[in-house]
């Protein structure tokens, strides 16, 4: 069984989506559920800073020992910050998908709508 933390939002394709700080401004990565199904994680793909995303369409990849993914972004907006630890070392998605292993911040021009909430997403993952 995966670990959906309660405090976050997600999304069908698993990604997550926290707050921050600036009730504008959100933080998203790929579940534990993704990153247990794609495996060893050895390179990761985002948008760069200034980048506009657009819900639920492709926005990078994640490159397992498996497979190649994508990421779909949760939500529309402008990308604000990257996660540079992950250049360097993209297997903190397998150790701390919900930590240390977040992909990017977005700045987005209103609160997100239409995500699932963790028992939402717990269901559609059993």
């Amino acid at each position: 069984m995966s670990n959906i933390p309660s405090d976050l939002q997600y999304t069908k394709e698993h990604e997550w989506v926290a707050p921050t700080s600036d009730a504008l401004r959100i933080r998203m990565g790929i579940t534990d559920y993704a990153q247990g199904a794609l495996g060893d994680i050895v390179y990761v793909q985002m948008p760069k800073v200034g980048e506009s995303v657009v819900a639920d369409k492709v926005c990078g990849e994640v490159e397992s020992t498996k497979s190649v993914s994508e990421i779909f972004a949760p939500v529309s907006g402008t990308v604000v910050t990257i996660n540079e630890a992950l250049t360097n070392a993209p297997e903190l998605i397998n150790s701390d998908p919900y930590g240390a292993g977040w992909l990017v911040e977005i700045e987005v021009p209103s609160e997100p709508s239409g995500l699932l909430s963790a028992a939402e997403y717990g269901a559609i993952t059993a």
